[in-house]
């Protein structure tokens, strides 16, 4: 099977030992297990990939009928969350009802994993651009204040792009070239290094790297 990525839940972080004694700090993932729902094809949807599936109970006056009525095309049961993946291979035979799990990783490896960073409400220019701000001494008057945001005489108006207060977070994020350190086989766990976008129980896609180390 071609399929090269996963769907899964960031479970929280946590830290084991080299042979070294070092302490390594990690992401414990819940990578799977996954169903095949859809099989794309180049063909009929002009690209190949698979549509994956994240192995979870829901109740099923929760599931639309169209969402019904595809889960019962494919012979699988109702899931929650949903993603896809694109295949390289299109002469790939992965079907509707395959099972993925995290068995395609190896210890060693790279992957990239994407997941939605936390919201952090609207935020000011220091918090959000890392502003320098102005004088901290009494008197200024001007302490986290955005300050110039363009020249008066040209181009007379506002850079598109200027960054400003605003919202922050809540943000597709995908953290690059992540080490697999462990892998459980039993319970569907990867152990990344590092850090990965997002809180504690969020949704995240993992595949492997496309830029290795």
């Amino acid at each position: 099977m071609a399929v090269n990525g996963i769907l899964g839940i960031k479970l929280g972080m946590t830290q084991i030992f080299a042979e070294d004694g070092a302490a390594v700090p990690c992401t414990v993932l819940q990578a799977g297990p996954c169903v095949v729902v859809q099989r794309r094809t180049k063909d009929k949807d002009g690209y190949d990939a698979v549509q994956l599936g994240l192995v979870e109970f829901i109740k099923p006056q929760r599931v639309t009928k169209a969402l019904t009525g595809h889960f019962k095309k494919a012979g699988v049961a109702p899931m929650r969350h949903m993603g896809e993946v694109r295949l390289e291979d299109s002469k790939d035979e992965t079907k509707a009802g395959d099972r993925v799990l995290v068995d395609g990783f190896k210890i060693g490896e790279f992957v990239d994993v994407t997941g939605v960073s936390k919201g952090k409400g609207f935020a000011g220019g220091v918090k959000r651009w890392h502003y320098r701000g102005g004088d901290a001494s009494h008197g200024s008057m001007f302490h986290r204040a955005p300050g110039g945001i363009g020249a008066s005489s040209f181009p007379s108006r506002v850079w598109k792009g200027q960054h400003f207060p605003g919202h922050m977070g809540h943000e597709r994020v995908t953290s690059q070239s992540l080490r697999v350190v462990r892998i459980d086989l039993d319970e569907n766990l990867l152990l990344v290094r590092g850090a990965v976008p997002g809180p504690a129980g969020s949704y995240i896609f993992i595949r492997k790297a496309k830029r290795g180390r």
